[in-house]
């Protein structure tokens, strides 16, 4: 069983279905923006780095969903770091599904290359999501490529998190959250971070802290 869920056509339609599921549920879901003002920038076209943490994985589409609502809104492409790993490339397929296109790599393996590509989309003019503390944690722990990437690239860093109130969480290693459909969601994007180009080492401290409190803020919004 294991051999055929990791048959190429078995992932390919198992992403399909994941996909499919991910849009009903999201699309379903009564959701509310918090920090429309931090996100309104780069709904009108400014280039960027949208961190959240690897929790909030399959809520993140819903930014995509909801920027569209946002006045003046111009489509931007919008890119997800993933890994090579077989995980990721099942991701990859899966955020297809909503417009964003993976760019493959991590610290430990394609990383200058993806660095390499990832700088090149944003002098472009576009967006790129990442997880810091992802694919393989530890959780809520930032690694420090996503403020060298903003530091040369030269554009801010936009801290995002998601909560839905009716989910499944699952017993992993981040305790990712799994929507389910036709509940209440608060997506909230934080204050933009600008990373000094010669001090991006000092800047990971502070992204960690911004996506913290972007997810207890999510948190409490979503009891009410």
């Amino acid at each position: 069983m294991r051999s055929l869920l990791r048959h190429p056509k078995v992932q390919a339609v198992l992403a399909k279905l994941l996909g499919w599921y991910l849009s009903f549920a999201l699309r379903t879901t009564r959701w509310t923006l918090d920090g429309v003002e931090n996100v309104a920038p780069h709904a009108l076209g400014q280039p960027g780095v949208i961190a959240f943490w690897h929790e909030h994985l399959p809520l993140m589409p819903a930014l995509a969903i909801l920027a569209r609502r946002i006045p003046g809104y111009k489509p931007t492409p919008l890119h997800a770091l993933v890994s090579l790993h077989r995980d990721g490339r099942f991701i990859g397929e899966i955020v297809r599904r909503f417009g964003i296109s993976p760019v493959h790599g991590s610290s430990s393996r394609g990383g200058a290359a993806a660095l390499r590509t990832m700088l090149r989309l944003l002098a472009n003019g576009e967006l790129i999501g990442i997880t810091p503390d992802g694919p393989r944690g530890p959780r809520r722990e930032a690694d420090a490529g996503v403020a060298q990437l903003a530091a040369l690239a030269g554009v801010p860093v936009l801290p995002c998190a998601g909560r839905i109130a009716n989910r499944i969480t699952l017993g992993t290693w981040d305790r990712m959250a799994v929507p389910l459909p036709f509940g209440r969601g608060v997506m909230v994007c934080g204050t933009a971070i600008q990373v000094p180009r010669d001090a991006w080492r000092e800047a990971v401290p502070d992204i960690a802290a911004a996506l913290n409190r972007a997810a207890k803020r999510a948190k409490l919004l979503c009891r009410r």
